[in-house]
């Protein structure tokens, strides 16, 4: 492992212009030829949150406790949310990143991590605009969290850690096993639920409860939640699980670099 990172750090730089370039042509990409352009963005993730709001708030605003604003539950469902969306978003870009470009990595040379960094700044770009709708909604309804929001941040980047870990590790066996974006999409259905996004965790019973911290998104979800629903620090706790999640996390990451360096020679024949 102590020459995974410093590699792809001096990749990452040598090719920094190209990485920047790619995804300014995605983000355009994304909303050429569309009448509402960058709207889509935000479209999917309101939608989303409408939905749920409309059907869950008055069953589930009451199992908030010690939440007395009007906004509570809508809060508390973005914060889970749109953490989600950022990953599965993500994930779902980066399993099929190298059967998408295909073509270019069978005519030039580069270092594949280039194209997974592409996918993850795309999605990046995505979070950044509908996260930020989310903060000016809190800033104008009087719910700004303070300097504790500092607190997100931590859980932000171990997310991404695992995004990008498990985004390697099926990007490459994708190339191999094509099966691999259809059981994606259907173990993130399952995660989902599994997770304390739409309903609190004080609902679950409470041998379940302690079961839900061995899901390393719903710790995430749990700091977003901790900032946002009740502007506050995550307690001592959530910290040593989110940093055993981050432990894995590098891990996980360190294991998806290895297997597709041992299966990059075949991929230019599979694709």
């Amino acid at each position: 492992m102590s020459h995974f990172l410093p590699g792809i750090v001096r990749d990452v730089l040598r090719f920094r212009a190209f990485i920047a370039g790619s995804v300014r042509r995605d983000i355009e990409a994304q909303f050429k030829g569309s009448v509402l352009g960058g709207a889509w963005v935000l479209i999917q993730p309101l939608a989303m949150i409408s939905i749920y709001t409309l059907v869950f708030a008055n069953v589930m605003r009451n199992r908030l406790a010690g939440v007395e604003s009007v906004y509570g539950y809508s809060i508390y469902l973005c914060a889970g949310l749109l953490a989600w969306t950022f990953f599965a978003e993500s994930l779902g870009r980066l399993q099929a990143v190298f059967v998408a470009n295909a073509n270019l990595l069978k005519k030039a040379t580069f270092p594949r991590i280039c194209l997974p960094l592409v996918a993850l700044g795309v999605t990046s770009f995505n979070f950044c605009v509908i996260s930020g709708l989310f903060l000016l909604f809190l800033l104008v309804s009087g719910n700004w969290p303070g300097w504790v929001i500092v607190g997100v941040l931590p859980a932000l980047a171990v997310q991404v850690l695992w995004t990008l870990g498990l985004g390697m590790l099926a990007a490459t066996v994708n190339v191999f096993f094509r099966d691999v974006g259809q059981m994606v999409n259907v173990g993130l259905l399952f995660w989902f639920w599994l997770t304390p996004i739409v309903y609190p965790a004080a609902v679950l019973p409470a041998w379940a409860q302690g079961w839900a911290w061995l899901n390393p998104f719903a710790v995430f979800v749990h700091h977003y939640q901790q900032v946002f629903v009740y502007a506050r620090l995550p307690e001592q706790s959530a910290w040593l699980a989110l940093a055993c999640v981050a432990l894995v996390g590098l891990a996980l990451t360190w294991f998806g670099w290895r297997v597709y360096q041992q299966r990059a020679p075949e991929m230019a024949d599979e694709l």
